[in-house]
């Protein structure tokens, strides 16, 4: 099911929460609404689910105008960040809750169920409360109990954000690899630009109310709009006046200097595989430059070191925008 979003705009008084958003949807995507906090991203979520209404433009689910239509009128399934659990209910009734209250067939119920307890892997856990789950078990029971009535968009406000680092990275692995098996249109609001770039087949950039980019997560990390989206999507450092990732920066030694901004080098850290080289440059400037080791050992970088830096040919560059003006996109030759 496709989603189309029109000229939507919300205020809640006088705080402009989405200023003019148009967005298509692709049926069978997985879309990320990505942004800061306050940015507009669950707002907009919570619309295409009904749960808001929107002050301005439309909303259309699969051709159908849907933009004054109550949530259960929607068939959309929504997944919150806390789960939202039944308590009282085990996991396996948790999960057929939607289809009781539907009044579906018990058979029926009993056959769907025990389909997406094996989906989600939840199959031995069928008898327990929520409470003697795991995080991780719990959202995955979330999920079942939205996919149980067949939606024809499943909507998660920020599904992973109450979970730890580690449970984080396996469910959105999982989810990407659910979403393969499904198919159902999703999109899924995250403030953590890895999870966006890891899980999503397109991302759209939502800051202060305002789509500032759309694409897929290749073209949003090689090729940003603008210094916003250069800033936000991954990490960057500033060479002149220069936007640019740390990884695209060279860093040279010995006589090979001439194209290179000189500097000195101030500070190693080892994070993982990769070497963070801090340099301070002749004008004061602080650069981050990261190396593999392999690239570091064969430099033979030591604190205190005079290099010169420059921005590697072919990588992308924002212009730092100056008294207010937009920022342009460059690529370095």
């Amino acid at each position: 099911m496709s989603i189309e979003i029109a000229n939507v705009g919300k205020r809640f008084g006088g705080f402009v929460a989405l200023d003019d958003v148009s967005v298509s949807i692709p049926a069978g995507q997985l879309t990320a609404l990505l942004g800061p906090s306050g940015g507009g991203k669950s707002t907009l979520l919570r619309i295409i689910a009904g749960l808001e209404r929107a002050d301005t433009g439309r909303v259309e689910i699969d051709g159908v105008d849907a933009t004054n239509l109550p949530p259960q009128k929607r068939n959309v399934g929504f997944v919150f960040q806390h789960y939202a659990a039944f308590k009282h209910l085990s996991v396996r009734r948790n999960v057929a809750f939607g289809l009781e209250i539907r009044k579906r067939d018990k058979d029926e119920i009993r056959q769907r169920v025990d389909e997406l307890l094996a989906l989600v892997h939840l199959e031995q856990f069928a008898d327990r409360l929520p409470a003697q789950l795991s995080g991780g078990q719990r959202q995955r029971m979330a999920l079942a109990r939205a996919l149980a009535v067949e939606p024809a968009v499943l909507l998660l406000d920020e599904p992973f954000g109450a979970l730890d680092a580690k449970v984080r990275k396996e469910l959105r692995d999982w989810l990407r690899r659910l979403h393969d098996e499904v198919h159902v249109t999703t999109v899924f609001v995250t403030h953590d630009q890895e999870e966006a770039l890891e899980v999503a087949d397109e991302i759209v950039v939502i800051n202060e109310g305002r789509v500032e980019q759309i694409g897929s997560p290749d073209q949003l990390y090689d090729e940003p709009a603008n210094e916003f989206v250069m800033r936000f999507l991954g990490p960057v450092t500033q060479l002149g006046d220069q936007l640019v990732r740390p990884h695209d920066l060279q860093i040279q030694t010995g006589e090979s200097t001439a194209a290179g901004v000189p500097g000195q080098v101030t500070r190693i850290t080892r994070i993982g595989f990769e070497i963070r080289v801090d340099i301070t440059t002749a004008d004061g400037q602080a650069v981050a430059v990261t190396l593999t080791r392999n690239e570091f050992l064969t430099l033979g970088l030591s604190v205190g070191d005079t290099v010169h830096v420059r921005i590697a040919p072919n990588s992308p560059t924002t212009t730092v925008a100056d008294h207010g003006r937009a920022p342009s996109l460059a690529t370095s030759a």
